[in-house]
């Protein structure tokens, strides 16, 4: 797919960590971006973004402040991209970089964003976490809507109308292999949520982390509140093993638990298409929830945090 980043310039630090997170699938060849630094000297820049306005098939708009302020931006790349999708013949993805006022825009607000529920990238505590996360997504667009080989033949003619993007969804089977490496692709996610999210609260007056890399299937981290009379929080995480089974990922609120307890976990669902983790052994938990590695570690933090009498919004 041939995907236009409409994009504040104010926002190039934004733009180029995006570039880094598209790297697979550029190198897979299963994306091409373009944005306007991309026109060549002594090239006219209305006729060449005009262009290809026409001829990509994903639009990907950085949403910030910045970029609502851009009546280019607004106007022009963003009024035409919706009307391509509104006609079938492209998508539109909003990727939330700040936070803006983004949802008072019509337009925009009836559109599924990126990250997760639209949670900007800069309220995320690993930015990182949320570029893949938005990566993650693109995957399953581009995944979802390929086009069969026969049809992308007709649409290169040059008399021939580009087909509506159809949507395809395989079923299949996980066995215990697929299974066993979302387990540990998960456990991953929560290791460097957590070792990230502990650098950042030690940045914070008042506030101090610890982060402990036990062993391959285990971490444990430690949160204090010094404005707080109850103020210390603990956790102990752990990825299932062949010994214990409390859960795919499972933990208990204590410092360097066992692998035998557990307040709490996360167990690896499917449906006949993905994988994903529902929250299992507490009250708090929905078994109907769906969640990603990524969402689960940042509901399974904020839980950890709470205990501290600290929120993260």
């Amino acid at each position: 797919m041939r995907a236009f980043i409409s994009y504040s310039h104010s926002d190039k630090a934004a733009l180029d960590r995006l570039h880094v997170h598209l790297k697979n699938l550029t190198r897979e060849g299963r994306i091409e971006t373009w944005y306007d630094r991309n026109i060549l000297a002594g090239c006219e820049l209305d006729a060449e973004i005009e262009r290809e306005l026409e001829a990509s098939d994903l639009f990907l708009l950085l949403v910030s402040p910045d970029f609502i302020a851009s009546d280019y931006c607004v106007e022009r790349e963003m009024r035409r991209a919706l009307e391509r999708h509104a006609a079938g013949t492209a998508r539109v993805v909003p990727i939330i970089v700040e936070e803006c006022d983004w949802k008072a825009m019509r337009e925009l607000r009836q559109l599924k964003a990126v990250p997760t529920d639209g949670k900007a990238i800069s309220a995320w505590a690993n930015p990182n976490t949320a570029y893949l996360n938005v990566v993650q997504e693109l995957r399953r667009i581009i995944e979802a809507e390929a086009v069969p080989t026969a049809a992308a033949k007709v649409a290169d003619e040059p008399s021939a109308t580009r087909p509506s993007m159809a949507r395809y969804r395989a079923k299949r089977q996980f066995d215990q292999i697929d299974k066993g490496d979302f387990r540990d692709a998960a456990f991953a996610t929560f290791k460097d949520y957590f070792r990230r999210a502990i650098i950042e609260i030690d940045l914070i007056d008042g506030l101090r982390g610890r982060f402990v890399d036990r062993s391959a299937t285990a971490f444990g981290a430690t949160v204090v509140n010094s404005g707080h009379r109850n103020g210390t929080a603990h956790i102990s995480v752990h990825c299932r093993s062949s010994q214990v089974a409390l859960g795919d990922i499972y933990y208990s609120f204590s410092e360097n638990a066992g692998d035998n307890t557990a307040n709490g976990g996360f167990n690896i669902s499917a449906d006949d298409y993905e994988q994903f983790l529902i929250q299992t052994m507490n009250v708090f938990g929905r078994a109907d929830e769906r969640l990603t590695p990524e969402r689960a570690a940042e509901v399974l933090w904020n839980e950890f945090i709470g205990n501290a009498g600290i929120s993260y919004d």
